[in-house]
């Protein structure tokens, strides 16, 4: 048997997945880099050639890549004890769940620890059914919750529904508060508001839980207005329906707080977390209170879930975030990229929106035609990777450039890639 060498460009890569991946596994660009090193807020190809990452491995590396003071203490526990199951006693995940309980909002003080935001988020769900004893759950159209059987139900996302099933399931969407034809976002989410009050109405006795992103990631980076989720609660409330806030690709610092239903001031009952608690290894978690955590009570265990190189990582990475000043640096980086966007926007008459909070940013592209606004949005991000700049895309039309880079990114890369952009729009718009 012949012993692997290294490969020696993207071109082997792409054959080999043809050959050994299932199709559904896409990539970005025509001519794909073949990544080969991280360094902080940069990525390298196999031919040493730099790119600066805004997007984070999708919102994962918020400490960034090989970061040294996280590794270590990585590289040490897996010397010391690399794994087993929660059957036996460590120390790494209950100081793990300790220390999340003082970060959480309200009294989130009960931790299962899982591998997977789809995980987690399939967990969460299955609580609220236990706790409430009702089936049914209510999601947000163009929502984005995961790829497992319930995940996959209640995602709105057309395009992540793969499962021909998922009707079989008590799934009610409501209106997501956002206006597509950009006139009122207010109405937008008072109209959410009313579709939700009429659906409990009717099915108030069967619903479980509502789960919500605090803002729509692969939707197109959609916030909602301040006052929209304090309603939401109130009205769950009155019909003791649970609320979900899927945290994991906001959560620990990218929107400018430690947690992105924080800017709204709501306590969810449950909060689902991934990405980047483990800034690149596995580990995710739902949390809740005494009182509905209690429901979950019958035997259960994830193999890998808390297990002691994730947590020891995960230590580290929240010990990273608050000596670095990372939540506040979101904040701050985050209006200096929107500040470079808007002057962009003022310029393009195809930038239709500049929209987020913190390092989660999104800037949608309108050509007056959806079939070519995805097309040219896939030019920009290739244009902008051959400058060294690697960006994400997302939104209904896949017509959302997105912004989600290390929290440690600077004002200096900031100033570069909003060079480089100018140059590749003008490219584009021609």
């Amino acid at each position: 048997m012949k012993r692997n060498r290294c490969l020696q460009g993207p071109e082997q890569a792409l054959e080999l997945r043809k050959s050994y991946f299932y199709p559904c596994t896409q990539h970005f660009y025509k001519e794909p880099p073949l990544l080969v090193k991280g360094k902080g807020q940069y990525l390298f190809d196999h031919e040493g050639k730099r790119y600066t990452d805004f997007f984070a491995g999708v919102s994962v590396m918020s400490c960034g890549h090989s970061n040294e003071e996280i590794t270590a203490k990585t590289s040490h526990q897996l010397q010391e004890l690399q794994h087993t199951c929660t059957i036996y006693l460590t120390e790494a995940n209950v100081r793990l769940a300790e220390r999340l309980a003082g970060l959480l909002p309200g009294n989130l003080n009960r931790t299962f620890f899982c591998n997977s935001g789809s995980e987690a988020n399939e967990g969460a769900l299955l609580l609220a059914r236990l706790h409430t004893g009702r089936r049914g759950f209510i999601s947000l159209t163009q929502s984005l919750h995961g790829r497992t059987y319930l995940t996959m139900s209640v995602t709105g996302l057309a395009m992540w529904r793969a499962d021909r099933y998922l009707e079989e399931e008590p799934v009610y969407f409501i209106p997501r508060p956002f206006d597509d034809n950009h006139v009122d976002h207010e109405e937008a989410a008072r109209h959410s508001i009313a579709a939700l009050k009429t659906l409990l109405e009717l099915k108030g006795h069967e619903m479980a839980a509502m789960i919500i992103e605090p803002l729509q990631g692969n939707g197109g980076i959609i916030v909602p207005p301040l006052w929209y989720f304090k309603e939401v609660k109130a009205v769950l409330e009155s019909y003791g329906v649970l609320l979900i806030c899927d945290e994991i690709q906001s959560g620990f610092g990218r929107t400018g707080s430690l947690f992105a239903i924080q800017h709204y001031g709501v306590v969810p009952d449950i909060l689902t977390m991934a990405k980047a608690l483990g800034n690149g290894t596995p580990i995710s978690a739902f949390a809740a209170a005494d009182s509905i955590a209690a429901s979950l009570n019958r035997p259960s265990a994830s193999t890998f879930g808390g297990n002691p190189v994730s947590s020891v990582t995960a230590l580290a990475v929240l010990d990273y975030i608050q000596e670095n000043g990372l939540v506040e640096r979101a904040e701050q980086m985050g209006c200096l990229l929107l500040t470079e966007l808007n002057g962009l926007k003022e310029t393009f008459s195809f930038i239709r929106d500049v929209r987020g909070l913190g390092l989660m940013v999104g800037m949608e592209l309108d050509f007056d035609d959806p079939a070519i606004n995805a097309v040219k949005c896939d030019e920009l991000l290739e244009l902008m990777k051959n400058r060294g700049f690697l960006l994400g895309k997302n939104g209904v039309g896949r017509n959302v450039v997105a912004f989600q880079p290390p929290l440690i990114i600077t004002e200096q890369n900031i100033a570069d890639m909003a060079i480089a952009m100018k140059d590749c729009l003008l490219a584009i718009g021609g």
